[in-house]
């Protein structure tokens, strides 16, 4: 799922009062760290939680693995190009059948730019996608047809190698024309109005509430093997409150703060979820200002802004809640070397450029002012003030450019996370501690961002040779999986060893959870969270 906010997690929680015939509660209830902000999936941006309740083809099973879902079979044409897929007898929640049609539907009202589908881009590949986003062809001309109410082809520009994957993301999902038509402005904007097609339903969400519901969906094409009955959310805004509940039974799973990290690791009930999203520090290569923008693009100053992090302190100390050191701008546990089983992280590496080395940080800084001709440089940094993680990640850094970067001199501006959002989209930063999650399990989930001209590239970034290799790993090595594979390692390697962005950590979730609570599936990219087969012992 790809979120530039860490804060957009959802997190979990719960214990029931529903009873199946063998006595044993069903339902769960679940905390999240903010409201549900739009349960519109040409609209949302992000899926953690929701993809319980939108089906797309396929679903996410465990490791990042498609499993059943409205589709019950895909195949492809040997050039990678027409993927048919043939729709199960499955019905929407108001009981309406599930037709072909309805995702051919869903996709052009997505695509058309009067949308502003944040997720637009995800369509790229897809038959004449790219012209349609650019406003040059109707949204009707976007490459899939439904023959008959069973099939649904779909016509690619070229091969996608992760397309079945792309394709267990609910935003490729069907949605119901006529429920559309029906509510109008309201479509979306309260759960009852609303159709679902996953293994839940939403119930009493009212577009702002910090309550809502998930309630097992009747209708469900597979409902014989979901054993919830109700999922109970509340935004509970704090650990400290999390942990409270979860000592008086209230709760069957609450996450931790880095202080109750270091109380309860290797207890029974201490679980970490690690999620494939990098916090990370993007520089403005188009500053305003000419000092700044000459600094910013300065490939040894900005080595020497990585070397200086000391992750290690970072990640142990300072949170404390057991993230990961990355190597690069890929997050590790998300993509596997098919050729060697070797994962992605580790093969995107260079050395000297997120280890920690104070000397060469110091050398670098030197080179940097020299080659600049600057003797001091003063920066300020953005970033949001509503998740602790980044008013923590923001000190730090603040304190050790201080120290080791002599010269150095950074001004943090904390905004709320939407403003720091706006004033990043609008290229008003000089550095904008931000971080991206993966939609789905392959590398281009990243790779695409740094993009010269695409529209998560705030910091502006380009390098013709990057372009290049991404390029090519889209287009004529598309259908080769190892060519494209070490394309797509190459790449990375010019970004990390430009630092392009400079990674901090990537980020693990820690939970107290109650050893009843069984079923969970968590993936780290995409639709994270899958509860259809959850259930209390």
């Amino acid at each position: 799922m790809s979120t530039l906010f860490a804060g957009l997690l959802l997190l979990l929680a719960g214990c029931g009062k529903q009873a199946t015939s063998n006595g044993t509660k069903q339902t769960l209830n679940l905390s999240a760290t903010a409201p549900l902000s739009t349960i519109d999936i040409s609209k949302s941006t992000g899926f953690g939680q929701t993809g319980n309740v939108f089906e797309s083809f396929y679903r996410l099973g465990k490791n990042g693995t498609t499993t059943a879902g409205l589709a019950k079979s895909g195949s492809v044409s040997k050039d990678g190009k027409t993927w048919t897929f043939k729709i199960r007898k499955a019905y929407w929640s108001n009981g309406d059948r599930i037709t072909a049609q309805d995702f051919v539907y869903s996709w052009r009202r997505t695509i058309n730019p009067k949308t502003k589908s944040p997720y637009s881009y995800l369509f790229s590949g897809i038959k004449n996608a790219d012209a349609i986003i650019a406003g040059k062809k109707s949204a009707n001309q976007i490459g899939i047809s439904a023959p008959n109410k069973e099939t649904v082809v779909i016509k690619l520009d070229k091969a996608i190698s992760y397309f079945k994957v792309l394709m267990a993301y609910p935003l490729f999902g069907p949605q119901n024309q006529k429920v559309v038509e029906q509510y109008g402005s309201k479509y979306g904007t309260r759960s009852q109005y609303m159709v679902y097609s996953g293994p839940f339903t939403i119930k009493a969400w009212n577009g702002t509430g910090n309550n809502w519901k998930f309630v097992k969906n009747t209708h469900y094409w597979d409902k014989k093997v979901v054993k919830l009955h109700q999922i109970n959310y509340t935004v509970v805004e704090n650990p400290t409150t999390g942990h409270e509940l979860y000592q008086q039974n209230k709760l069957d799973m609450t996450p931790l703060s880095n202080q109750q990290v270091k109380n309860y690791q290797g207890t029974k009930e201490f679980k970490s979820y690690p999620y494939s999203y990098i916090s990370y520090l993007a520089y403005n290569f188009k500053d305003k200002d000419a000092d700044k923008n000459k600094a910013l693009n300065n490939r040894y100053i900005r080595l020497a802004m990585s070397l200086a992090i000391n992750r290690q302190v970072l990640t142990k100390k300072v949170l404390g809640d057991g993230s990961y050191i990355p190597t690069g701008f890929v997050a590790s546990g998300l993509a596997k070397d098919p050729t060697t089983g070797q994962d992605f992280s580790k093969e995107q590496a260079v050395k000297n450029t997120v280890t920690y080395n104070e000397k060469l940080a110091k050398e670098y800084w030197k080179k940097g002012l020299a080659e600049t001709g600057l003797k001091n440089l003063k920066l300020t940094l953005l970033s949001s003030n509503d998740d602790s993680s980044s008013s923590v990640v923001s000190q730090y850094l603040q304190s050790q450019y201080t120290k080791v970067l002599k010269g150095l001199t950074i001004t943090v501006r904390s905004v709320p996370s939407n403003n720091a959002l706006q004033s990043a989209q609008d290229g008003d930063f000089d550095l904008y501690l931000s971080g991206w999650g993966g939609d789905f399990n392959d590398p281009i989930t990243f790779l695409q961002i740094p993009l010269t001209g695409t529209s998560y590239n705030y910091g502006g970034y380009s390098n013709a040779k990057y372009d290049a290799l991404i390029k090519k790993a889209q287009n004529e090595d598309a259908n080769d999986t190892k060519k494209r594979w070490n394309d797509l390692v190459q790449a990375a390697k010019i970004y990390n060893s430009d630092q392009g962005v400079t990674p901090i950590y990537q980020q693990v979730t820690s939970y107290l959870q109650k050893s009843d609570v069984k079923g969970i599936i968590h993936n780290t990219a995409g639709t994270q969270w899958n509860y259809k087969y959850t259930y209390i012992k």
